[in-house]
């Protein structure tokens, strides 16, 4: 077994999943890269972990797949003997507005779930004895929109909210073991948003958000990152934890008074 841990994180070709999977190399992880269709920025994310020293897979697969979740378990264990750190970051959604329920359909709602909740559960599956045995960790990347009952559209809300249900269940299961959290993101300024939305509105979207929330600012992908590597390798007595990083949104936002008005 190499002396070296090993993380899989799904969906790391860009955004979240390739800023946490950096940042674990850095910290002395191997790391199996994992995207659906971003082959070449999947490129570049493995080699901005090679660079930091990580032994690296490169692994193309679906989770909504159970062979593809499976596949890539099997290919961390052969190289590595061990696995060490699940990060769930692979998910996707459509953008329909509040009350557009005419654009949806039972397909719509299928697909979300298939890659956001039944493909966490599969990694989860796939990976659970190999964590056992090292004693590991599985965070899921949620948002808030799991728990506030906003975001894109239903059915990506619907789907946050079961993972955050989730992993309660997977955390009371795989104790004490395996530790298994989740990370609840507000906005995010990463490609996935601005391509989702358009630039234009994304632009104003955050700065909505900034107004809003008490910190006055949205997350970037590092922001995110940072509270997964918490979690992975700090939070030693913590379980079945949602930890909210909305800059405070949670709270019910704020109204700030512009500095020329008088306070009340």
């Amino acid at each position: 077994m190499s002396e070296r841990k090993a993380a899989i994180v799904t969906g790391s070709a860009t955004g979240v999943g390739a800023a946490t999977a950096l940042e674990l190399a850095r910290r002395g992880y191997d790391v199996l890269i994992n995207y659906s269709r971003s082959e070449q920025e999947a490129h570049a994310s493995e080699a901005a972990c090679r660079a930091a020293g990580a032994d690296t897979l490169l692994v193309r697969g679906d989770v909504a797949s159970d062979a593809d979740c499976r596949a890539m378990v099997e290919a961390a264990l052969a190289r590595w003997k061990r696995l060490d750190a699940l990060v769930n970051n692979a998910g996707i959604t459509t953008f329909v507005g509040a009350g557009q329920w005419d654009a949806l359909d039972a397909e719509a709602f299928q697909r979300i779930y298939a890659v956001n909740v039944i493909g966490a559960f599969q990694m989860v599956r796939a990976a659970a004895e190999a964590l056992k045995s090292s004693g590991g960790a599985v965070v899921n990347v949620s948002s808030i929109a799991g728990s506030l009952g906003i975001g894109s559209s239903v059915p990506y809300v619907a789907s946050k909210g079961a993972v955050n249900s989730m992993t309660l269940h997977l955390a009371r299961t795989l104790a004490p073991k395996v530790r298994v959290n989740a990370v609840c993101p507000g906005l995010i300024t990463t490609r996935w948003f601005v391509d989702g939305v358009g630039a234009e509105a994304a632009e104003k979207l955050k700065a909505g958000y900034e107004q809003m929330s008490p910190l006055a600012r949205a997350s970037s992908a590092e922001d995110v990152a940072d509270a997964v590597i918490w979690l992975i390798e700090g939070a030693r007595s913590t379980t079945g934890e949602m930890i909210h990083l909305d800059g405070g949104m949670h709270l019910g936002g704020t109204i700030r008074v512009p500095s020329a008005a008088s306070p009340l």
